[in-house]
């Protein structure tokens, strides 16, 4: 499995988290051998069911005779509603991991927890607090980006557990790229009632969705030497095989799969 992860990351053992690419599951109808994690009307539920349990082991760093927790999920909803996952919250998904709640954005200070949020082009944000160890992750397709919904889970994460944005650390995961994205006025002006720099953002009919949550974290207060931007593109990101990397629902015009970027807490010992 090609689990796309933060290299700088690994200095913090009881953190767990992983970007899912296409490859290494086991669904056929998106051609190969997918890791295909959503729930998509043409795919067998047994095989994304498979898919996900190799994946929450992958992000566990779990034996393949042990148990992984399954990741918390939601029903993505392009809003800025963020949840809190306590121990007296949920439940958030059924016994068969299946999204009970709406939203698009979750955080946890709970060890032995794996949040996730699915993507297929919007982009995946992920926030840590290493000193409170604090972990969240935010769907942010254009709505939300346009809503600020990073910038507003900041400020949470501030509200919530104390956290300090300098003391932060964050990454903008894979998603459709600004070579590939081709946006309409509605866009322009979406952005431009919000943000002062929206200008900044869009180069003629592409708009950079990387930039514009960065610059989200910037002006949370998150330092820019803490801020990673994977910078790889949904739409045109090839393996080495020439493969396709990720999936992608706009270059693949609907018939795709879907990644999912986790993040967790390692159980205390």
């Amino acid at each position: 499995m090609n689990l796309m992860q933060i290299a700088e990351w690994k200095q913090y053992p009881w953190l767990r988290h992983g970007f899912s690419t296409r490859s290494g599951g086991v669904s056929e109808v998106y051609g190969g051998k997918s890791l295909n994690l959503g729930w998509t009307k043409d795919d067998d539920p047994a095989h994304v069911a498979e898919n996900r349990r190799l994946l929450m082991r992958a992000v566990a760093g779990t034996a393949p005779s042990e148990q992984a927790p399954p990741a918390i999920t939601l029903r993505q909803i392009h809003s800025t509603r963020t949840h809190i996952v306590t121990a007296d919250t949920g439940p958030y998904t059924t016994p068969d991991n299946r999204a009970l709640v709406e939203g698009d954005g979750l955080m946890t200070a709970l060890p032995n927890t794996l949040l996730a949020i699915q993507t297929a082009d919007c982009v995946p944000v992920m926030v840590i607090d290493p000193a409170k160890r604090v972990v969240s992750v935010f769907h942010a397709g254009w709505r939300g980006t346009a809503a600020a919904i990073v910038e507003i889970g900041v400020a949470t994460m501030s509200k919530e557990f104390g956290s300090r944005p300098a003391d932060l650390i964050a990454a903008v995961g894979p998603s459709i790229g600004p070579c590939c994205y081709t946006v309409g006025q509605e866009l322009h002006t979406a952005f431009a009632e919000r943000f002062p720099y929206a200008a900044q953002l869009f180069d003629r009919d592409r708009l950079n969705l990387w930039e514009a949550n960065r610059r989200q974290l910037l002006d949370s207060g998150v330092p820019s030497n803490r801020i990673v931007v994977v910078g790889e593109c949904t739409g045109c990101t090839l393996e080495p095989s020439g493969e396709r990397k990720y999936f992608s629902h706009r270059i693949e015009h609907g018939f795709t799969g879907r990644m999912m970027s986790v993040v967790g807490i390692a159980p205390t010992n």
